[in-house]
């Protein structure tokens, strides 16, 4: 991408905002970065970056609407955003983080998206990455929605190296040359419906990941999932699949296959590992290693390298993630189950009597299935957040009524261990964003697991 002398306008202030200004001042931009929350002070915004520009809050000038060659949006901004809608009507080349960073990057490039899995499936696929190149030589970086902006290394990466990417859809949304030499999605359920609109645009998005990709490439792709699945006959590139099933001769021939034998996951014929063998919690995780196999030993690294690295690969933080037992209880942190079908994972992965913690932002999400995939399993559900009523609904139209709706997490995590009995569970799984009460996923996960690790044992 040329930028050099030219007008270049970031939008969003976020962390991919922040380090899209970095990269574009370093290449010979003239960069301005606005944001449209008023409520941000200009001097914070400042503080996080060295770069002496032009900074604006709230409404951006119309000279430098005019003046703007490039602008180039952080994820949280939606392409048919009004202002971006009128830089493009003005001929405006409107491009993403992602795609800015992809532009400056060397080496290789492995991306996953999917609605659910992606954070656990690159963490797996960028520790593969790092065992392999520390033997060969190179460097191995874990970038994108993960939380570590693309800009932020695009720079850094040389010729030998290998950059893992979690793309979400709202980043693949202004991806254009964007080619990964393997790619993923993993699953395609509804969610970010209020920012997509139909369930339409939201596979299309999602199917971007593979827009450039040829013969050369590779995809990974859930075979169980009906999208996936026929995505799998209109890409250009190699296909291998994934399955969870036992009995996979019904496939197709010709495609490379992983799935299950009893309890060891197989490429084709090739044993890989014995799923009692590894340290990651619940079925949800077989596809997800599945998923990551597939796209490490595409690239070209040794099986044996592989499945020692899933050996020992543990759950990343808010994914299942086992906080403490207090009073013979065990409490998990599932704050990135942030829509229903993410959350029903967490609800399988649960080998005892369990007290849900649910609740959130709305984002225009169905909670039929998560209630249904209860199963006598959720003692009690505790709901909090924007959809608490919404939630409490759906849940008494299904016949379950063992609900308790509180105002905040403190007051969520003090029920949830005044109704815990011994040998029972609680699991926070909010099948919902954070946004609201929350500044993200992340934030929700701490603060649940600083208030599980104050109570009385």
């Amino acid at each position: 991408m040329d930028v050099k002398g030219k007008n270049v306008l970031v939008i969003g202030s976020g962390i991919s905002g922040i380090n899209a200004v970095k990269l574009l001042d370093h290449e010979g931009a003239k960069v301005s970065l606005f944001d449209a929350n008023d409520k941000l002070l200009i001097d914070d915004i400042r503080r996080k970056l060295m770069e002496d520009i032009d900074i604006y809050v709230g409404e951006l000038p119309a000279s430098v609407e005019e003046s703007t060659d490039v602008v180039v949006l952080s994820p949280g901004v939606p392409i048919d955003n009004p202002l971006v809608e009128s830089l493009r009507q003005k001929g405006v080349t409107v491009t993403g983080e992602i795609e800015l960073a992809y532009s400056f990057a060397k080496g290789d490039l492995l991306a996953i998206t999917g609605t659910n899995g992606k954070t656990t499936t690159t963490s797996l696929v960028g520790e593969i990455c790092r065992n392999y190149v520390s033997k060969i030589g190179g460097k191995a970086f874990v970038v994108g929605n993960i939380g570590f902006p693309y800009t932020e290394s695009a720079l850094k990466t040389t010729d030998k190296s290998i950059t893992v990417a979690e793309i979400s859809s709202f980043q693949l949304e202004t991806t254009d040359t964007f080619r990964p030499k393997v790619s993923a999605i993993l699953n395609i359920t509804p969610d970010h419906l209020n920012r997509h609109y139909t369930m339409e645009n939201y596979v299309s998005v999602k199917e971007r990941i593979a827009l450039k990709q040829t013969a050369e490439d590779t995809i990974v792709l859930n075979y169980d999932d009906t999208y996936t699945r026929d995505f799998g006959d209109r890409v250009s590139c190699r296909v291998i699949y994934f399955t969870r099933k036992d009995d996979y001769k019904g496939c197709e021939k010709g495609r490379d296959f992983l799935h299950m034998d009893g309890d060891m996951i197989m490429y084709n014929d090739i044993p890989v590992i014995d799923v009692n063998d590894m340290l990651l919690l619940g079925t949800h995780n077989y596809e997800n290693v599945m998923a990551a196999v597939g796209m490490t030993y595409a690239y070209g690294i040794p099986m044996d390298l592989i499945a020692d690295t899933v050996r020992t690969f543990k759950a990343v933080e808010h994914r299942i993630e086992y906080v403490k037992t207090v009073r013979g209880v065990d409490y998990y942190n599932d704050s990135k189950g942030t829509n229903p079908d993410a959350a029903i994972k967490g609800i399988q992965a649960m080998k005892k009597p369990t007290i849900l913690i649910g609740g959130g932002y709305d984002k225009q999400s169905s909670y039929d299935e998560w209630i249904e995939s209860f199963d006598g399993k959720v003692r009690y559900l505790i709901l909090l957040g924007q959809t608490a009523d919404k939630i409490e609904e759906c849940a008494r139209a299904h016949g379950f009524n063992d609900i308790v709706k509180v105002d905040s997490m403190e007051e969520a995590v003090k029920k949830a261990y005044e109704l815990s009995k011994p040998e029972g569970a609680v699991l926070l799984s909010p099948a919902c964003a954070s946004w609201g009460m929350f500044t993200n996923f992340e934030e929700r996960g701490r603060i649940f697991k600083e208030l599980v690790r104050g109570l009385e044992e």
